[in-house]
């Protein structure tokens, strides 16, 4: 033993020594904010027991609507002064302290996302004093902050009448819910920056407006994905009352670029008023957050985009836990729950077979081919509408480009257009061809993985990871 474990010994005899006497918290002398309490209260705050609920961070918002609504006009809102430690200290803590004369203070506000466009400031540190059932109730309201160790918003409720606060909590939760701010809009989910396992953060994203006539898929294949996500939703009432269940899976899978997304976007314009949760990449993982959510805000629509990088084959990694909590969601969902989940993947043969066929997680499987003809005249045609081309011209592209994605020919005539702008003049028919050499030529690299099907599929290796399709592209 040298002299630093000496010193260390010392040190820590020295603070059990502060620790043994340390006054006991219920002798502690309440601070200006609990006597504020204790007023509201008419009891005193630290004698009485407290109950706390918690709130995934990105459901704050939510949980500041509804608390306003419970306390209505009357309702008192003070916030906090006394120190940055604040943010470390439990509710109990602020009332009743021997050391910190902590007071009533101005709320503490933060800006939060309700809608693509709109925000709303909301309390992120306040204490609400108002009557439930005619039972005075002090309840703090705090936002989450990972750097306090706190990964989730809370409310900690305190009233001199302990049986209310079950029956308050339970009235929170059904205002959330039904002034949700989610409720109706088309939300992402991204992963906690702090390492937590929770959502990090929620984005609203304007509701795609893409109809029929824009989808190419061979003939009755919309209308097949439509029957199964939309129109099952729009007869939700009557399948119920004969005993049927709503919850549904949808697996659309094939190459990159076939019109997946484009799919996917379409059902979410023609479902307005549904919730959406969209999840891709690494928020996969919180397919549990996003079922949770869509079970709340039902009826609901779930994304689950190139679900195979999390859904492969456990038999080629070892198990994965992504893949279990994939399957748990798609299972736990009561059957008379209005959910849809619509899956989309580049290579179905690698999915896990429980995911990809069992009914009950998946119980509609469909191809979104290549292109064949038809659909590809249609594929010019409608991106080539607006454009002085021929119709021959537009026949003679949607010939030659066989064996290729539905983007290849918005990705055509994009080119072709941009040829003529960079020359200062209206785009022809020889740009159309000029550029249809060009993209038929490149058979090698990452034009051909993006827009060169089969060959795309074969670039993508035994686990489809070359997809970069986000939502918000076309196909």
């Amino acid at each position: 033993m040298d002299s630093r474990d000496d010193d260390f010994l010392r040190d820590f005899h020295r603070l059990i020594q502060r620790v043994n006497r340390m006054p006991e918290v219920e002798t502690a002398p309440l601070t200006p904010l609990g006597e504020r309490v204790r007023d509201h209260l008419s009891a005193d705050p630290a004698q009485l027991p407290m109950v706390t609920e918690a709130v995934p961070p990105h459901r704050l918002v939510d949980l500041d609507l509804a608390v306003d609504a419970i306390g209505g006009t009357d309702a008192e809102v003070v916030g906090i002064r006394g120190g940055q430690h604040l943010q470390h200290e439990e509710f109990a803590g602020l009332l009743a302290s021997p050391y910190a004369r902590i007071q009533p203070g101005p709320v503490e506000y933060v800006t939060v996302a309700t809608g693509p466009t709109t925000t709303r400031q909301t309390k992120s540190t306040a204490v609400h004093l108002f009557r439930f059932e005619g039972v005075p109730v002090a309840a703090l309201q705090r936002a989450a902050d990972p750097r306090a160790g706190r990964s989730e918003a809370t409310l900690d409720v305190i009233t001199a009448t302990p049986e209310v606060a079950p029956r308050l909590l339970a009235e929170i939760r059904r205002l959330m819910n039904e002034l949700s701010v989610v409720r109706g809009n088309v939300v992402s989910f991204a992963r906690s920056e702090y390492g937590a396992s929770g959502v990090g953060g929620m984005t609203f994203l304007e509701r795609p407006t893409i109809t029929a006539d824009q989808v190419i898929l061979p003939e009755g294949l919309l209308d097949r994905i439509r029957a199964h996500v939309v129109e099952i939703g729009d007869r939700a009432d009557e399948l119920r009352a004969r005993g049927q269940h709503l919850k549904r899976g949808v697996l659309l899978y094939g190459p990159p670029g076939t019109g997946k997304t484009l799919t996917i976007r379409h059902l979410i314009h023609e479902t307005p008023g549904t919730t959406v949760v969209l999840l891709q990449g690494a928020a996969l993982g919180l397919i549990g957050e996003a079922a949770s959510l869509a079970r709340a805000m039902s009826p609901a629509l779930v994304v689950l985009e190139d679900v195979d990088l999390v859904a492969a084959d456990r038999g080629d990694f070892g198990l994965q836990p992504l893949l279990f909590e994939v399957l748990d969601a798609l299972d736990g969902l009561d059957g008379d729950a209005d959910v849809a989940f619509v899956l989309t993947t580049n290579r179905a043969e690698i999915l896990e077979p429980a995911l990809a066929a069992r009914p009950g997680r998946v119980d509609l499987a469909l191809e979104i081919p290549l292109p064949e003809l038809s659909a590809r005249q249609r594929l010019f045609q409608v991106y080539g509408s607006d454009l002085p081309f021929s119709a021959e011209a537009l026949e003679r592209a949607a010939e030659r480009a066989e064996g290729v994605t539905a983007s290849f020919a918005k990705e055509v005539i994009r080119r072709a257009v941009l040829r003529a702008v960079s020359d200062d003049r209206d785009v022809t028919d020889g740009d159309l061809a000029t550029a249809l050499d060009a993209m038929i030529d490149d058979t090698r690299g990452i034009s051909r993985v993006l827009f060169g099907g089969e060959a795309a599929a074969d670039a993508a290796g035994p686990h489809g990871v070359t997809s970069s399709i986000r939502f918000g592209a076309d196909y």
